[in-house]
């Protein structure tokens, strides 16, 4: 590997042993690790966010199995690129595997173009996406990929990762690497090995002398000098579309629409764009404002329809209202109560009122005995237990301090008394 390499590319890992995370994919006795020592490899979608090793593990599978091996990124390769590969492909008996980075970013020709040689296993495809691909993959590629979920690193991955580094830079650079404080470090690399790497090579690089101090300090200069290599590299991609989604969450419209525009001039996806703010309508706003929705879902309907540049007024119009928008993430929060519930008390009895009783058997064993129909009471309500008996009275919804909530509130508190405790 030349010297004047990145450091990320220096320390890409030479085999599966060093690879650092997916133990439930690559592990001892993992799904994947098993399909590869058989010798082979349906086509297949690595999907997971940035830097956790989709690329690397690509390159591993593609050395492990020992076949021709083409990359491809999305962003910059049309359907004659494709086309090329797969000519390639056939020509040495039709065995290589074909790499695309961010295949969601790949039009419906695009990836209509790679159906046929799939089909046929003339090119073994690997795709990687931060993206869903049930939303971004057309459905008969899809079909027949197998899609594996890539994690995010965990702490002690990254610690391993560092260590890595910093043997490496004293052993090769001749620079002596001591770290003080690294919480800007992790902060700013967020789980992403390739950013934690780069960011530590760029204060490294920074520092004049042979002693390399690494403290939160330096860490913030470095990044704040560097801001327009990073943009120029792609690399502020994911802080782009974070800060857009946190100045509309923090009913900043002006901010909202500055990195709104930031993407869409960067040559951002707009339907990526419309559905991070589906997702927020629900997460930030909710049941302050259910018309936020409505709003965000229709947007993506009309972006996905219009396209651009007449999609950048509906993108506009959408984030300006939910910026706006009173916010609650009481929805958020109360799902995710329940699934913890969930995970803690596992499969407890549903109340016999409340169960399906289809059959006469069932009837005799006392399934939805008592139940009250709702309607046929006043105000469409009647007191009676839903919960198991074990969590009854547990309260999962809690309503936000907004107009709208605080009248749902009430409501609640008029139906239940005190038994959820609104």
């Amino acid at each position: 590997m030349d010297s004047t390499s990145p450091l990320a590319e220096i320390l890409r890992p030479a085999s599966l042993d060093e690879y650092l995370g997916q133990k439930h994919l690559v592990g001892k006795g993992a799904v994947l690790r098993n399909i590869l020592e058989l010798g082979n490899i349906p086509s297949i979608i690595l999907w997971g966010p940035p830097g956790v090793g989709k690329t690397t593990l690509a390159f591993l599978i593609s050395k492990m199995l020992n076949r021709p091996f083409f990359t491809l990124s999305a962003v910059s390769s049309g359907v004659k690129d494709v086309r090329e590969v797969i000519k390639k492909s056939s020509n040495s008996g039709g065995n290589a595997i074909l790499f695309i980075d961010e295949i969601h970013r790949f039009s419906k020709s695009q990836q209509d173009s790679l159906l046929g040689a799939v089909e046929k296993g003339i090119i073994t495809l690997i795709g990687a996406t931060t993206e869903n691909p049930s939303f971004e993959v057309i459905s008969p590629l899809l079909s027949r990929c197998q899609v594996y979920i890539l994690k995010e690193l965990e702490a002690e991955d990254i610690e391993k990762l560092l260590k890595k580094a910093v043997d490496y830079i004293k052993a090769k650079w001749q620079k002596n690497v001591k770290i003080i404080e690294n919480e800007a470090l992790y902060r700013y690399s967020g789980g992403d090995a390739r950013k934690l790497l780069n960011v530590l090579e760029l204060v490294v690089k920074s520092t004049n002398s042979n002693d390399v101090i690494i403290n939160n300090s330096n860490v913030l200069d470095a990044i704040q000098q560097n801001l327009a290599i990073y943009d120029k590299a792609g690399e502020m991609h994911y802080d782009i579309i974070s800060a857009f989604i946190k100045s509309v969450r923090g009913s900043d419209p002006n901010a909202a629409v500055y990195y709104l525009a930031r993407m869409l001039e960067g040559g951002e996806d707009p339907k990526f764009i419309a559905r991070r703010l589906i997702i927020l309508a629900s997460e930030d706003i909710g049941n302050a404002n259910p018309n936020a929705l409505l709003l965000a879902t229709s947007c993506f309907q009309a972006v996905n329809m219009i396209g651009m540049p007449e999609s950048r007024i509906i993108l506009s119009q959408t984030a300006i209202y939910l910026a706006v928008s009173p916010k609650s993430n009481s929805a958020y929060m109360a799902i995710d109560k329940a699934i913890a519930e969930v995970k803690n008390s596992g499969d407890i009895s549903i109340p016999l009122s409340i169960r399906n009783a289809p059959t006469k058997l069932m009837k005799e064993m006392g399934y939805g005995k008592d139940y009250k129909y709702s309607h046929d009471f006043d105000r469409n309500f009647v007191f009676q237990e839903f919960l198991p008996g074990e969590i009854s009275g547990k309260q999962f919804y809690s309503p936000g301090k907004n107009p709208k909530e605080i009248e749902i509130r009430e409501k609640l508190k008029s139906l239940w008394k005190d038994k959820y405790g609104y």
